[in-house]
């Protein structure tokens, strides 16, 4: 009989191999989709990436208009934006890692500036693209320039006041030592302008607590006027113990306060080692700061009703230190 042209197969008997599971799988597919921001080569996982790193800096404290917290005994390293800050930080003598310039600038006489003070000081000029100099600036208006600021090096206010005690000892300084320690004092443009007095009125440094205290930001370099490159700034892990420690080095510690025991034009203390201690504008002195000092000074002042703001009580004071001291 005819087959028609079909070829019969045989079946074996018995069980037949299998594909162990594998036409199986293959039908269960690779599972869902990931998402975007979760695949490597997609833009969304870098944009991610970028975010979580932004988020994690932040974390860590404000980003140009102030130093973040680090390691103790200094600070990390914060950035200076826009052309108008750039171009004065820089006309400052700020200290300064590198400055970052948008690929394709507009130029204008601010950048012209700021690339030629740059030049002039030997700091390293960085082409940085957008994306970067946005990462850079947390998203900060930069205008395509951002200084970048090395951390500031504190000393150590113990060690900073047996130097210069032993060096006036010696006769290497010829006034006795004479320090500023804030209080509570969170503006770091009345840092920089106390550190402007200190300079003026040859003071020895400015002692700053590490905690809940203004540190050396670019806007106290920029409010010293370059005073911050010759007046050493010591950090003190507590600030009453450090005041303790200068009383028994020899250092009288006299805080600035309206209702204090003594007027600043009877102070007796002047030409003798001094650490003065101002407290912020509002709370004034802390009461534990209070009762280590030797004496309560206050300014006199025509009005009851007006308070001094503490750079320029600073400054008052140093004046009339200095003026006592050079009539001895």
């Amino acid at each position: 009989m005819a087959n028609n042209g079909r070829r019969s197969v045989k079946m074996k008997k018995g069980p037949t191999v299998g594909t162990g599971g594998h036409g199986r799988k293959a039908l269960e597919g690779k599972g869902p989709t990931p998402k975007a921001e979760d695949r490597p080569y997609h833009k969304a996982h870098k944009n991610k990436q970028l975010a979580e790193r932004s988020e994690a800096k932040r974390g860590t404290g404000a980003r140009s208009a102030g130093a973040r917290s680090g390691p103790k005994g200094r600070a990390t390293e914060e950035v200076v934006t826009g052309r108008n800050s750039v171009v004065e930080a820089l006309r400052a003598g700020i200290p300064a890692k590198a400055l970052h310039v948008a690929v394709r600038i507009e130029m204008d006489d601010r950048v012209k500036e700021s690339l030629k003070l740059a030049a002039e000081r030997g700091i390293p000029l960085m082409e940085t693209g957008k994306p970067e100099l946005d990462r850079m600036t947390d998203e900060a208006i930069h205008q395509g320039l951002v200084l970048q600021i090395p951390p500031y090096e504190y000393q150590d206010a113990y060690e900073l006041a047996e130097e210069t005690l032993e060096a006036w000892k010696k006769g290497h300084v010829a006034n006795a030592p004479l320090f500023v320690a804030l209080d509570g004092i969170t503006d770091p443009r009345n840092l920089g302008a106390i550190i402007r007095s200190v300079s003026a009125f040859s003071g020895h440094g400015v002692i700053v607590p590490e905690r809940r205290s203004v540190g050396v930001t670019a806007s106290a370099w920029k409010t010293s006027a370059g005073a911050a490159v010759r007046v050493p700034v010591a950090r003190a892990a507590n600030l009453n113990n450090t005041l303790k420690a200068f009383k028994n080095m020899g250092i009288y510690v006299l805080g600035l306060d309206g209702d204090g025991d003594v007027s600043l034009p009877d102070l007796s203390l002047a030409t003798e080692p001094v650490c003065l201690v101002v407290g912020s504008e509002g709370k004034g002195l802390s009461r534990l700061v209070r009762e280590n000092c030797d004496q309560i000074v206050s300014i006199p002042i025509d009005s009851a009703m007006e308070s001094l703001n503490a750079s320029m009580a600073v400054g008052i004071s140093l004046y009339e230190i200095s003026r006592q001291r050079a009539a001895k």
